[in-house]
């Protein structure tokens, strides 16, 4: 604009210098004044410019993410046990639920971070369990805050439970939110369900304390492999809490065994039959899927266990290289009159290469050989994978499985396309901006990061390449079985 007025002033100017004799002090004046009006114009711009520059983007209220507000009224929240604490939950400015819970830490080793991770229960006046339904997921009285912190890109977890879903294996439900815990925001959180027996949960048979005989004994049955934690009766695995497999994991350097723990029936409710007829159980699947039987249709290890659902465990697992995968965070299950079911999966944050040891950051190399990478790790992989790999019929199966998912759930397009939905929600309601303005970690290596980003896009990037990379090496990898 300033450039423009010169031009058009110029001509004047010049007429003006011309008589410049007769006409001195208005030729002054006038030149003065323009070099004013010019130089004011400039700066007006300047500071338009910059005032532009830090205003903040507009969220439209359809764009933000659930908010969930928690307050404690003063109280320290802890590992154990759970503490009185008022929540309210709103979507698009509508307060969608208000009422107590219980609030407590939860994980293992990621308690060490600053940005916790809860569990809840919600309550009522009497602090009593109630079930309610939250951001439109089935009533229940357990939910889950999970706080994405190594994993940068905030989805490894949401992703895998979604493509779990998708392909027809429950995993827990989860919406992305906004946590602030008395009165200080705490970022991007993922709001889920605790796995539990339940009809929308895992669903089978509730189990009583009464029905310790005949087929009322069958199930169900919930056990998993992982850490002790929590309510543990008495100090790491024992017979109270868990038993033990008679075959050592392959590769072990150190003694190791697999230990399953009593999930459902708890430790602390199971009876002394249901314990008897699940480890023996399992002691049975184990034999003879150890045999020289294990191939036979009849006497072999199909007749304890649901092959389809061990099949879908192992894909998930190895299409996301979870370092932890079988070894941890592993839950089985049983119905009554049923076989044993695989799964659901749990806790992929160190999944999709974000993790610098034993190979989890490759995208060339089977989750399931865990431990000939480090055979001297206190947590191994049961033989169950190699073993089952040596049979024709289940890799048949596998490569016919894999085959109809990588056309459709498993496909690049359709994985890629999850993930940039995901950053669409995200980048829309402005909480990648603010939880990283509150943990100011891009940049730095956070364990046990296999790759350090400067941006998010980076991460993002990062996140889907090493997704391309790793489908690409599990088609070839699966045919050559």
């Amino acid at each position: 604009m300033t450039f423009f007025y010169l031009i058009l002033n110029f001509k004047k100017i010049i007429t003006m210098k011309i008589h410049f004799t007769t006409n001195r002090f208005f030729y002054f004046f006038y030149i003065f004044s323009l070099f004013i009006f010019i130089n004011s114009s400039c700066s007006s711009d300047d500071v338009i410019d910059h005032e532009e520059e830090q205003e903040d983007p507009i969220i439209k209220l359809e764009d933000q993410l659930p908010q969930i507000i928690v307050n404690t009224n003063g109280g320290n929240i802890v590992d154990e046990p759970k503490i009185i604490a008022q929540i309210t939950i709103s979507k698009a400015g509508k307060i969608s639920f208000e009422g107590y819970i219980g609030i407590e830490f939860r994980g293992a080793s990621s308690q060490s971070f600053p940005k916790k991770s809860y569990g809840l229960e919600t309550r009522d006046v009497n602090n009593e369990d109630i079930d309610v339904s939250l951001l439109g997921f089935p009533e229940e009285e357990d939910w889950i805050l999970y706080g994405p912190y190594s994993d940068k890109s905030l989805m490894r977890n949401i992703l895998i439970y979604d493509l779990s879903r998708d392909i027809e294996r429950y995993a827990s439900r989860s919406i992305f939110v906004e946590l602030t815990l008395n009165n200080k925001y705490q970022g991007v959180y993922v709001f889920m369900e605790k796995l539990k027996r339940d009809n929308e949960r895992i669903d089978i048979n509730k189990l009583k304390g009464d029905e310790n005989s005949g087929e009322d004994l069958t199930g169900g049955y919930i056990l998993k492999i992982d850490k002790t934690a929590g309510t543990n009766l008495g100090d790491g695995y024992n017979e109270l809490n868990s038993f033990t497999s008679q075959y050592a994991p392959l590769n072990a350097s150190s003694g190791q065994k697999i230990n399953f723990m009593y999930e459902y029936p708890d430790a602390e409710d199971i009876t002394i039959q249901q314990k008897a007829y699940i480890s023996t159980y399992l002691a049975d699947f184990e034999d003879a899927l150890a045999s020289d039987n294990f191939t036979d249709i009849d006497l072999g290890y199909a007749t304890y266990i649901d092959v389809s659902s061990f099949i879908d465990f192992f894909l998930l697992n190895e299409l996301s290289n979870n370092v932890d995968g079988y070894r941890l965070s592993t839950f089985m299950h049983k119905d009554k009159n049923e076989k044993l079911k695989m799964g659901p999966i749990w806790d992929f944050n160190l999944a999709f290469g974000n993790a610098d040891y034993c190979g989890g950051g490759d995208t060339n190399v089977w989750a399931y050989k865990f431990n000939e990478r480090c055979p001297g790790d206190f947590w191994q992989v049961p033989f169950w994978w190699d073993r089952l790999l040596q049979d024709p019929a289940f890799v048949s199966q596998l490569k016919e499985r894999w085959s109809i998912l990588r056309g459709g759930t498993f496909s690049e397009a359709s994985i890629i396309a999850k993930i940039d939905n995901y950053t669409n929600t995200l980048k829309k309601a402005g909480a990648i901006d603010e939880n990283f303005k509150t943990w100011n970690i891009l940049g730095n290596y956070l364990w046990p990061n296999n790759f350090v980003g400067n941006t998010y896009a980076e991460e993002n990037n990062y996140l889907k390449n090493w997704t391309k990379d790793r489908l690409s090496w599990m088609d070839d990898a699966i045919n050559s079985l």
